[in-house]
């Protein structure tokens, strides 16, 4: 049976908000929590962005569940040494609750700092090199590193958990599901996809941990929850490779234009019929899904934890 968790939204919300999120969300009877990693948010509606790891941090005083990255970069904006220092200390914060979930990044957080914004195949490349200077931080061994991107010099860390840090990588394409079955002690995709599931686990993935997440819209309007949907996250419903090159908000608010309401209304769980609800989870578990994390999206955050708990996750 699936574990089924609460997915945090940095781009949406302040750190305070999302430490009640939290704690609203362990009382409801969620298992686990996921955070995204951004530096700036989609468009300016969604209007927030604070630092992942200071929010983890707070995370970890405020509630008991599992903590894990969806998605940290950590090839361009922040070198991996950093990074393995961030997740780490949160590893040890956490007592041992912390998995780091990567992913290949999107020029919107990464190209801040004027780097080069290179193409997938690279991005790739620099993420398996990332993940083996990680892990080798994650020994508490001094680590030096001279390869094709990075370089680490006499490096150690010496805040680590008793047990490594996992690393489950992030893959909407066979490209990066084929790297997450090699390298990865998990696997994260937002797409109830059961052939990417199989592909995984038979390239190599086995039975490790595959996590999955939604977001949906709670309210009792669903007119109303469609508008909200589209005024805040239409850049979800954006085709193909445009998440990953399109370089700030203002891009994304100009390519948002060509989405409609009706495409959120046929993409995205609007509303509170339960049985909706319930189907959108019941995707992800029958196509493998070991987690599964929905995200609310309106503002009824009361509303939607009581729904969940008493209508929505009994039936799952």
């Amino acid at each position: 049976m699936p574990e089924y968790g609460y997915f945090l939204s940095c781009e949406q919300y302040g750190p305070a908000e999302l430490i009640e999120q939290a704690r609203m969300a362990e009382q409801a009877g969620f298992q686990a929590l996921w955070i995204s990693d951004h530096y700036h948010p989609w468009n300016d509606a969604q209007g927030q962005s604070p630092f992942v790891w200071s929010v983890i941090g707070a995370l970890s005083e405020a509630v008991s569940l599992p903590i894990e990255t969806a998605v940290t970069c950590p090839t361009v904006r922040m070198h991996p040494a950093v990074v393995a220092q961030a997740a780490a200390t949160s590893a040890v914060m956490t007592g041992g609750r912390f998995r780091l979930g990567v992913g290949s990044g999107e020029a919107l957080n990464e190209h801040i700092l004027g780097d080069h914004w290179p193409p997938a195949h690279v991005r790739l490349e620099m993420l398996e090199e990332a993940i083996q200077v990680m892990r080798r931080l994650f020994t508490g061994e001094e680590v030096s590193h001279h390869g094709t991107h990075y370089t680490v010099e006499n490096a150690r860390l010496y805040t680590v958990p008793d047990e490594p840090v996992p690393i489950d990588v992030s893959g909407f394409g066979p490209a990066a599901t084929q790297l997450a079955s090699r390298v990865a002690d998990g696997y994260i995709t937002v797409m109830p996809d059961a052939a990417m599931v199989e592909q995984y686990r038979k390239g190599g993935g086995g039975g490790k941990l595959v996590s999955g997440g939604t977001k949906v819209c709670y309210g009792t309007d669903k007119d109303e929850c469609v508008r909200t949907v589209h005024r805040l996250w239409a850049n979800e419903q954006l085709p193909g490779e445009l998440s990953q090159v399109l370089p700030s908000p203002k891009h994304f608010e100009q390519a948002q234009q060509l989405v409609t309401e009706d495409m959120v209304r046929e993409n995205r769980v609007c509303g509170d019929d339960v049985d909706e609800h319930v189907a959108e989870l019941k995707e992800f578990a029958d196509a493998g899904f070991d987690r599964i994390y929905v995200n609310q999206i309106g503002p009824d955050h009361r509303g939607f934890f009581d729904f969940y708990r008493t209508k929505v996750l009994p039936q799952m």
